[in-house]
């Protein structure tokens, strides 16, 4: 199913929320869409391309896919990138630390001339008359990890900061109730996240932008300048990943 996030008749944000089976993480995907130019975000993997091709259709010709972008190199992110590169005449972006990597989602020489990567600091990537802006969000969880952030829409893509794993149904309904929310983030980020530290920059970060939707890669979002200064604040005060590390974390078994 397609949702739209946001349209002003010139630019287009598109959600998809459902198209992951049983089999596989629940994961959302984005299109956006600024003229007749288009970037679609974190495109799965091959449980979903066929479902990902057909209700993405009506909103481009994949022949005018401007870009496909990954925020890291995990398999739900971009698995089925070969596939991409085979149905259109995309341009892919990843971070520069797994450019080497993401080359076996592809076939030999098919990623040639292709690929972009975007270094630490991060990149502004035009779309038609606007920008995508790529920010760090380095270990978080990946070694080399960028979230999105659209200005016209005021949505940050926020990866898998805010994601939550497990039996959710309805997630393209943003979070209504915060508190009874963190249950279902509270596990993932402890483990996937690597340390307050990282958490407190990121939240330095993104303080400084004008936010009016955060939308992860997993699950529901956090709509509302109330709702995402609630979130925030749990990010910043999170114990997690190399925190939680204690010697007997490392035992022989």
């Amino acid at each position: 199913m397609a949702v739209e996030l946001y349209n002003d008749g010139t630019h287009k944000c598109i959600a998809f929320y459902d198209l992951v089976s049983s089999d596989g993480v629940q994961a959302n995907q984005f299109l956006l869409v600024n003229g007749n130019h288009s970037a679609l975000l974190e495109p799965g993997g091959d449980l979903i391309y066929n479902d990902l091709f057909m209700h993405s259709y009506k909103y481009l010709l994949t022949k005018t896919l401007d870009y496909v972008i990954g925020s890291h190199q995990d398999p739900d992110i971009l698995s089925s990138l070969d596939k991409w590169l085979a149905g259109s005449d995309c341009q892919i972006i990843v971070p520069a630390i797994w450019e080497r990597f993401i080359i076996h989602f592809a076939a030999p020489g098919k990623l040639k001339d292709r690929i972009i990567g975007i270094p630490d600091q991060g990149m502004n990537i035009k779309i038609g008359q606007t920008i995508l802006k790529a920010i760090p969000a380095h270990f978080l969880h990946s070694e080399g990890n960028f979230q999105f952030y659209d200005p016209v829409s005021k949505i940050l893509f926020s990866g898998d900061m805010g994601a939550s794993i497990g039996d959710i149904t309805q997630v393209e309904q943003p979070v209504e109730d915060f508190e009874q929310h963190i249950n279902n983030m509270i596990g993932f980020h402890r483990r996937y996240m690597s340390s307050n530290k990282v958490c407190r920059y990121w939240v330095n970060m993104v303080q400084g932008l004008d936010i009016e939707w955060i939308i992860p890669q997993h699950g529901p979002s956090f709509k509302g300048k109330a709702m995402i200064q609630q979130f925030l604040k749990w990010v910043e005060e999170l114990e997690c990943g190399i925190d939680l590390v204690t010697q007997e974390t490392y035992q022989i078994p």
